[in-house]
């Protein structure tokens, strides 16, 4: 119980902090944000619950994406005000705190990381390049299709 009642805390606080995101970046500061931002706090806790609840090792994101999918029904009572509340949530506004947490639990384990020897620090090296040339690339091609650029 201790397990879920800490990742409750941690999922309010990444919540708190999207939640300010979404207000500072793109302006959006009203009940529905907080209700929204509250029901994917909900679904995120209790995908976690019904991980540590149900035996077997399946992934506790499974949980989450299949409350998500169910809570967002249109044909389920529920559907419309799920999808009403949280449509005005950016996604880049929780991606930031998420990428965030992400970088300090690596950040932590760094000691980890630098045993693992050079050619893990070569390979993460050209990921990163990868995926930085290949967002560019990527964003320039919808950009210029769209004739932005």
């Amino acid at each position: 119980m201790k397990n879920i009642q800490e990742y409750f805390l941690l999922m309010l606080i990444v919540g708190l902090v999207a939640y300010i995101g979404n207000w500072v970046g793109y302006g959006f500061l009203s009940l529905d944000v907080t209700f929204g931002m509250a029901i994917l706090v909900a679904i995120a806790v209790g995908g976690q619950a019904i991980s540590k609840l149900i035996p077997g090792n399946i992934p506790s994101v499974v949980y989450v994406i299949v409350i998500g999918i169910v809570a967002s029904l249109p044909q389920t009572p529920w559907g419309g005000y799920v999808i009403a509340y949280t449509t005005e949530i950016e996604l880049l506004a929780i991606a930031t705190p998420i990428l965030a947490y992400a970088g300090i639990a690596i950040g932590r384990s760094w000691t980890d990381f630098v045993n693992m020897g050079w050619r893990a620090m070569v390979v993460s090296a050209c990921v990163l390049f990868g995926t930085l040339i290949g967002s560019a690339i990527i964003a320039e091609l919808v950009l210029r299709f769209q004739g932005i650029i």
